[in-house]
């Protein structure tokens, strides 16, 4: 069974940094693009940021400059550094890696 497991939501205040993880040993992690959406309540799910297999990455314009995205092939994890929070930011963050998705993390951000 396919599973992706994102940890390190949470509350934060504006300005700040949270780092995402998610957890995907049970995939060809290695040779699997690997991407972060968002979604607040009424709003379909929006691209935040993508890797590919070969390290290729891009980014939602809302996010440039601020989010990091990077994978680590050995552990089978990928991250999402998030810096200078934004109260805008505020959302569930998933993992996806088609066509899997995992459960979800709240990300909040205080002004």
């Amino acid at each position: 069974q396919v599973q992706l497991v994102e940890s390190g939501g949470g509350l934060v205040q504006s300005g700040g940094s949270l780092r995402l993880s998610c957890d995907a040993h049970t995939i060809r992690f290695a040779i699997s693009a690997i991407s972060w959406y968002r979604q607040t309540p009424g709003n379909q799910r929006e691209l935040v940021a993508l890797i590919s297999y070969d390290d290729f990455t891009t980014y939602a314009d809302s996010v440039k400059g601020r989010f990091t995205i990077s994978r680590d092939n050995v552990k089978k994890v990928a991250y999402l550094q998030m810096n200078n929070l934004k109260v805008d930011d505020t959302a569930v963050y998933y993992c996806h890696s088609s066509p899997y998705w995992g459960q979800g993390t709240q990300v909040t951000v205080s002004p």
